[in-house]
């Protein structure tokens, strides 16, 4: 009878310990995310939209993120804890030395995977900060020139169908946003993933650059990244193109699948 119970016990006790072991697996995240963006501003309208979609997508996803509003955390030791770094409309001029170091060695080494919406092309001398020429670098050798306030709706054509990022995108789509122009074509430094055509602008317009990336990734450094110009109106988390592009950037960039 002894001997009975024993074994039952041990089974029970397995048992036990086998849902301890399943529960621990599946709350454990499968990485963690790290996104920046300004308290204000003229986009914090899509900030705070992409805050509500991107924390709807880790619950559902099984992935963690936090947010910052500024810079001044930002070490090495810091980024140890994140897999994906997001710049949510953040520009790259006001950060400090120990925050450029940083996030240049992520970059460079490979550390994490990054994702720039819309305001990290905003290059140039802003507010007194000189312009970050290794960032300048990063996003294909371009300046900041100009831009189409109110934005303009366009025709996107995606030019690498075969990309993870475009992956379950039609072939062109309509979008919308107050489109970046910048001194040159970053086409020539980084690899183009889809680009607008100026000639559809919707109302026309006058500011234009002619060959105009939209998407791209820079293949001279480790880390996998992408940059996205679309980033300025809330809407575009309605818009089921843009989402399902940003999703296959986020785990692209994550090195992981959904």
């Amino acid at each position: 009878m002894k001997k009975g119970w024993a074994v039952v016990s041990l089974c029970l006790l397995f048992a036990l310990m086998s849902n301890i072991s399943i529960a621990q697996s599946v709350k454990k995240p499968r990485f963690r995310a790290l996104a920046i963006a300004e308290i204000g501003g003229g986009h914090v309208l899509f900030t705070e939209a992409s805050k509500t979609w991107l924390n709807k997508l880790a619950v559902d996803s099984n992935f963690t993120i936090d947010y910052i509003t500024d810079t001044k955390a930002i070490t090495k030791d810091f980024l140890k804890n994140y897999q994906l770094f997001i710049q949510l409309n953040y520009p790259p001029y006001p950060w400090g030395p120990e925050a450029q170091a940083a996030f240049e060695d992520y970059i460079t080494n490979g550390k994490g995977g990054w994702i720039g919406f819309h305001h990290p092309t905003l290059l140039g001398v802003f507010d007194g900060y000189p312009m970050w020429q290794w960032y300048a670098v990063f996003m294909g050798g371009i300046e900041f020139k100009n831009y189409i306030p109110d934005g303009a709706e366009t025709t996107l054509t995606v030019e690498d169908r075969n990309h993870p990022i475009m992956k379950g995108l039609p072939a062109s789509f309509l979008t919308k946003d107050e489109w970046y122009i910048y001194n040159q074509s970053p086409r020539p430094n980084v690899h183009i993933l889809a680009s607008i055509d100026e000639a559809s602008y919707n109302p026309p317009k006058d500011i234009k650059m002619g060959d105009h990336p939209v998407i791209w990734t820079n293949e001279h450094v480790k880390a996998r990244n992408v940059y996205i110009a679309m980033g300025h109106f809330p809407q575009l988390f309605q818009d089921e193109n843009y989402t399902t592009l940003v999703k296959n950037a986020i785990f692209w960039a994550a090195k992981t699948t959904d």
